[in-house]
């Protein structure tokens, strides 16, 4: 992780700020990705049914299971970097809360 990196040069100000300088790059980068038009809104759809946004990922099949949890985790990954602020990113992938 990049924080392990930077924690082994940087005094603990730096690194936050590296580490909330690299979030603030990653959200602007999904923004861009991502920009808010009908097309995007069609993309958007279409992934949170393929990787089951709003329904759960069980399945007997423990392999079957792993993979839908996998496709909902990059879309979780997708929506946090659309809609969370970048506090709120360096809370959840930072601080770990």
């Amino acid at each position: 992780m990049v924080s392990e990196v930077v924690s082994s040069v940087l005094p603990e100000a730096a690194e936050r700020l590296s580490a909330k300088e690299l979030l603030h790059q990653r959200k602007q980068a999904y923004q861009r990705t991502f920009p808010r038009n009908l097309s995007v809104e069609a993309v958007l759809s279409d992934l949170a049914q393929f990787c089951r946004a709003s329904k759960s990922t069980y399945h007997p099949d423990p392999r079957t299971h792993a993979l839908l949890e996998g496709r909902r985790e990059v879309w979780l990954r997708i929506a946090e970097h659309l809609s969370m602020s970048e506090d709120e990113l360096f809370d959840k992938y930072v601080r770990g809360k």
